[in-house]
């Protein structure tokens, strides 16, 4: 059966104080509406269609690689005045879902549930029961247990308002039922709306079953009106995903303390110290170390790394058996192999390092491929740029590199050659050479130092 979902996205959200459109506001790096759209997308044989109205421009363009259709609402008049604006582009034969751009943490086997319960003859809610159900639409039943309607807060008599059983707003329908009880909504309420809701008292009048499908998980129902409540579910997401991680074999010195912004893979028996930050699609192999206040965006670290604390690698491959860090940067374009050693405040960036090469102190190592078991000295940086091109430094196997070195590119280092502390090498050095490149050193006696008023 052909499914067709419906994400009511066209609310400002004023709580928000932003210029920003409320459903672009962030859940783990990602916009509330962007979690919505890929759990719709796990449905199958599913459209997804979004409404927009305010800043439609600014959440299209946020979402415009996505395989989404567009309904613009122009004026806000409702939840019910809402979905009509897509129905014409549904399919009738299908069943529809209506699902929240700022409900961000809705679950797919919760809609699958749902859906599942959906026939020629019924309209399903999802619901939830609540300890306090302010600001919700509250479930009215029958004295035998049957849905009668739903009556919102503002509408609601005292004794409906102790109902704790409440709307989530979220439901499915045939979509011909749907549009014939959508035509026949109107706008007497307090707020002068039309009420998705009201089509509950439609589609019972209607002769058909009102069902219900329960969710114990608040968080998944859980909306979004301003930065509270923002920061409650990111909360939520964080926890989850580090009890999920932990189920697959990753140890927290404080789980509280992670966040993960995208996609991580993990093997057995890694361990995350506290204050850790994941963003993007990173893969920690078996028995990897990340140390603590380390950042690891969009890059794989393989079996036995250790990153030690304040470490930042962004885009970088780590073979196996490595040590990063303490405050190291491993930036972009970095393919470390096996057992390599970056130290303390040593950069890398478009660097190719081989097995068993160092680079232990304060180095800079850029656009350069590094061969096998060489030796890089602190203080030692590779000068790539002349301010228009980008230029390469190459070093063959067992390359002896001395502290305080200037290598300025282009340039080719060959195996088990040496270069002397304190060197600028300009100048290729061919296989077993030493290269030295500084002045003699000259010491002059009786040298007076300037006073204060740089006069001898």
């Amino acid at each position: 059966m052909q499914v067709e979902t419906i994400i009511l996205a066209a609310g400002k959200g004023s709580r928000m104080n932003s210029s920003l459109p409320k459903v672009l506001h962030p859940i783990a790096g990602k916009p509330m509406l962007g979690h919505v759209v890929d759990t719709a997308r796990k449905l199958e044989n599913n459209h997804i269609y979004i409404v927009v109205g305010h800043g439609a421009e600014q959440v299209k363009k946020s979402f415009s690689a996505d395989e989404v259709f567009w309904v613009e609402q122009e004026e806000q008049l409702g939840t019910g005045h809402a979905v009509l604006q897509a129905l014409p582009f549904l399919d009738a034969q299908g069943n529809t879902l209506v699902l929240y751009g700022d409900v961000p943490l809705i679950t797919l086997e919760t809609l699958q549930k749902l859906i599942k319960q959906v026939d020629q003859n019924s309209l399903v809610l999802l619901t939830t029961q609540l300890d306090n159900p302010q600001g919700y639409g509250r479930i009215v039943r029958d004295k035998k247990g049957g849905v009668i309607r739903i009556v919102e807060q503002k509408d609601a008599s005292q004794q409906e308002l102790e109902i704790t059983e409440i709307n989530t707003g979220i439901m499915a329908a045939n979509t011909a039922d749907l549009k014939n009880w959508l035509a026949q909504l109107n706008n007497r309420n307090a707020q002068k709306e039309y009420y998705l809701t009201d089509i509950v008292e439609i589609a019972k009048s209607a002769g058909k079953e009102i069902r219900t499908c329960t969710t114990t998980l608040e968080y998944e129902v859980q909306g979004v009106n301003d930065r509270e409540q923002q920061a409650e579910l990111e909360k939520v997401w964080q926890k989850n995903k580090a009890l999920a991680l932990m189920k697959k074999g990753v140890s927290f010195a404080r789980p509280e303390s992670f966040t993960c912004r995208g996609n991580i893979e993990t093997g057995e028996d890694v361990f995350i110290d506290v204050n850790v930050l994941v963003e993007g699609n990173v893969t920690l192999g078996n028995g990897v170390i990340i140390g603590a206040n380390s950042v690891v965006i969009d890059s794989e670290i393989a079996d036995g790394v250790i990153v030690k604390p304040f470490s930042h690698i962004e885009g970088a491959h780590i073979g196996e058996q490595c040590e990063i860090g303490p405050y190291a940067r491993i930036r972009p374009g970095t393919v470390l192999s096996r057992s390599v050693k970056i130290g303390n405040f040593v950069e890398t960036k478009k660097a190719v390092i081989l097995a068993g090469s160092k680079v232990n102190h304060l180095s800079y190592i850029g656009d350069a491929e590094i061969g096998e078991n060489c030796n890089i000295g602190a203080g030692t940086i590779t000068c790539n740029y002349d301010g228009i091109e980008k230029f390469r430094t190459t070093l063959g196997n067992h390359v002896f590199i001395g502290s305080n070195n200037t290598l300025v590119a282009p340039l080719n280092l060959d195996d088990y050659s040496f270069t002397a502390a304190g060197s600028c090498i300009t100048g290729d050095v061919e296989k077993n050479a030493l290269a030295i490149a500084r002045t003699r050193q000259k010491n002059i006696k009786n040298w007076k130092r300037p006073d204060q008023r740089g006069e001898k």
